[in-house]
């Protein structure tokens, strides 16, 4: 049964078809790799440039890279070939796992290398039965002793449910409040980050806080999915056990679903502004709005705030979230079957376990990487000041977040639950449709994104 599931997870049909694809039962491995001998070829599957940029900074053995950035050369003349597909509408998934499927007959110069993933899908690829990514300690990687300096969520979360690390971050994404210094000033009289942050500190005191900005024509949060992930890291239990059918909507979720529909009735959030990553949410971020603050990890203050933001630098600055929180990384993972073990071998213990490239790439890229005493050092380190928040650093505020989560106990379903969630729910707090509709909206769409579901299973 639990081999069917995953199978239903990738995009092909047949269970034969994906364990052989990349089974470490299965005759894998090409004939060089067994010999010892590389291939001349390394295949990385992701979805948009940000490993390749990362790598190109810091990785010693880089000679150049083509003009269309699809092909990187190594010093010893191995070639690094980046199959980039977008993650929108599932392509890069698709895209992955057709390849997969094909891994055990691709000539030894197209099999996968390595391929990325996202916390919100990782489990489908680190799981043991589907045997896609390789445990670290086959390539010769201890991550007890290697990877003793990263987070230990992080590390959790690369992790199958045996406890097997199969892959590797350089990112640590802890998120923090990320507010406006001008509607704080106007609102509370002041924008210091600490007085700040006691007026944000939980969630009673912040909804008490949210009035008061009502009081002054300002919304807390644009949206009611700004509050999502904050919920839904919290959750104590899977949302699908290992060998169930059965998806359990946490009471953390219904939780979310009631603050919000209270905090829209009371006025917190803007009814305008239906959900992320659209035209409305992405105004809201300018000069023009009344919106207060956003929860948002490093990631996104640099490429989502930032490029939004129409005003002049310092205008915003940072403090303690009302509770910890994760959003977001990128895990690399050496797949079953690759020609190229040392290469491999060697990135992922560049990209993610040497803290003097981690810190470059934070300087550099602005990432909270992925290594606790190099994050202690940033915190406390002056040139990691940001000129978008006027001189703070940021990292003074991640490092003791990034200290404190607890990541939820993952399953492969959920990327699925998390859009699907909050896409029901979305109708009933816009007024389209009832809570009972909501809940049985979701159910329905569930069952049509993993067949294998038999029950939705809601708290009481």
């Amino acid at each position: 049964m639990r081999k069917k599931v995953i199978a239903s997870l990738l995009t092909a049909t047949a269970v034969v078809g994906m364990l052989a694809g990349c089974g470490g039962s299965s005759d894998s491995g090409s004939d060089t790799a067994a010999s010892g001998e590389e291939g001349k070829v390394i295949n990385i599957y992701s979805w948009n440039d940000e490993f390749r940029t990362r790598l190109e900074a810091i990785y010693p053995e880089v000679e150049s890279t083509s003009d269309d950035g699809t092909v990187t050369t190594l010093k010893d003349g191995t070639e690094i070939h980046w199959i980039i597909n977008p993650n929108q509408d599932g392509v890069y998934q698709q895209k992955l796992d057709e390849a997969l499927l094909n891994q055990a007959d691709a000539a030894a110069d197209d099999k996968i290398d390595i391929f990325l993933s996202e916390t919100d899908y990782v489990y489908k690829y680190t799981d043991a039965d589907a045997d896609v990514a390789m445990p670290l300690e086959d390539l010769g990687i201890d991550p007890d002793t290697d990877l003793a300096d990263q987070y230990e969520f992080t590390k959790t979360t690369a992790s199958d449910l045996n406890g097997v690390q199969r892959g590797s971050t350089w990112q640590c994404c802890p998120g923090l409040l990320v507010y406006r210094r001008d509607i704080a000033k106007d609102v509370f009289g002041t924008d210091d980050p600490a007085t700040v942050g006691e007026k944000v500190k939980d969630w009673d005191t912040l909804a008490a806080t949210a009035e008061e900005l009502k009081a002054k024509g300002y919304y807390t949060f644009a949206s009611y999915a700004d509050t999502f992930r904050l919920y839904g890291n919290s959750i104590d239990e899977p949302w699908v056990e290992s060998g169930e059918t059965v998806i359990n909507i946490n009471q953390n979720i219904m939780d979310w679903v009631d603050a919000s529909k209270e905090w829209l009735d009371a006025g917190y959030l803007d009814k305008t502004v239906k959900g992320q990553w659209n035209d409305d949410w992405n105004k809201s971020m300018s000069s023009s709005s009344k919106v207060f603050a956003f929860l948002l990890p490093a990631w996104g203050i640099d490429f989502t705030l930032s490029p939004n933001w129409d005003g002049e630098d310092g205008a915003w600055a940072v403090t303690n979230p009302p509770q910890e929180y994760n959003w977001g990384g990128s895990y690399i993972h050496a797949c079953t079957g690759t020609d190229n073990p040392e290469h491999v071998k060697d990135i992922i213990l560049s990209l993610t376990a040497d803290k003097d490239n981690l810190i470059k790439i934070s300087k550099d890229y602005l990432d909270f990487t992925n290594t606790v005493s190099g994050m202690q050092e940033a915190a406390k380190d002056p040139e990691f000041a940001s000129e978008f928040l006027g001189g703070q650093n940021p990292y003074e505020y991640f490092a003791p977040v990034a200290e404190n989560i607890q990541i939820a106990p993952l399953s492969a379903y959920d990327q699925g639950c998390v859009e699907l969630i909050q896409n029901s729910f979305s109708d009933y707090f816009q007024g389209n449709v009832d809570y009972d509709k909501a809940k049985s909206n979701f159910e329905t769409a569930i069952i049509e994104r993993y067949p294998d579901i038999t029950e939705v299973a809601w708290p009481e």
